[in-house]
């Protein structure tokens, strides 16, 4: 008897005990991730995670979050989950990156009747443009090299979010923003401002997108499920389903 106890005391203190509600956040990112009219929490990633999340058997409490708080609840272990993520090595110091469930483009967009002249990012060192970005993104390591460099980072306006990079585009108040084809697009639909923009030459990034989960409070045998759940979506063809859904996204 004695040694039972020893043995279940042991796995307690040795295997921690997880919930099947995992703590996840999300933030405004239309397509991807925003409410709709009724209020519904809908868009790209969110049918993507509800499906993986389902596949590996959890269930998850959505919770808002603007995105560097997002990175610091994961870091400490307040959520348990973040979704729409690209690898960084820092980002990997504190959670584990399921495999990718889809890629993502990153362009620099202009007003369509501007003159923006850069052949590549260091270019806009030595000209007047300023590009705006959002807080806590990452845009490649290129970008994050050369936002080491003060005469770089002056040309560089951070924001909440790209619906105020785009309000600060059309009224001049910058020269372009960084963002993801797929969400101008839905925002250019959106207000009907299909005149208005369009997307520069200059090549930026183009990267994987996956889920982060905090190593605070998610093991690797969590990891585990994550990526047999995506691998399994992947191969049945829901994934390419919710993808080809999401094509028209000013329709949902």
């Amino acid at each position: 008897m004695k040694t039972a106890l020893l043995l279940l005391f042991s796995l307690i203190f040795t295997n921690p005990v997880y919930s099947q509600y995992l703590q996840v956040g999300w933030e405004l990112w239309f397509p991807y991730q925003y409410r709709n009219k009724a209020q519904e929490l809908v868009g790209l990633d969110i049918d993507v995670f509800k499906a993986i999340i389902n596949q590996a058997g959890y269930q998850a409490n959505y919770v808002e979050l603007p995105w560097q708080r997002h990175l610091r609840y994961i870091k400490s272990g307040k959520v348990d989950i973040a979704f729409g993520a690209s690898y960084t090595k820092e980002r990997a110091s504190y959670a584990y990156f399921t495999q990718a469930y889809r890629q993502e483009t990153v362009r620099l967009f202009t007003r369509k009747k501007a003159t923006v002249n850069l052949d590549k990012l260091s270019d806009i060192i030595h000209s007047q443009y300023i590009i705006g970005i959002e807080k806590g993104y990452y845009y490649g390591d290129k970008f994050e090299q050369l936002m080491q460099e003060p005469s770089f980072k002056k040309h560089i306006k951070a924001v909440l979010d790209i619906e105020e990079n785009i309000d600060l585009l059309l009224k001049g108040k910058i020269d372009g923003l960084l963002a993801d084809p797929n969400t101008v697009s839905a925002f250019v639909k959106k207000y009907r401002i299909e005149n208005e923009l369009t997307a520069h030459a200059l090549p930026i990034y183009q990267t994987s997108i996956h889920i982060m989960l905090s190593k605070k409070t998610l093991s690797l045998e969590a990891l585990q499920r994550f990526n047999q759940a995506i691998t399994t979506l992947k191969i049945n063809g829901t994934l390419a389903a919710i993808s080809k859904k999401w094509q028209n996204p000013e329709t949902k």
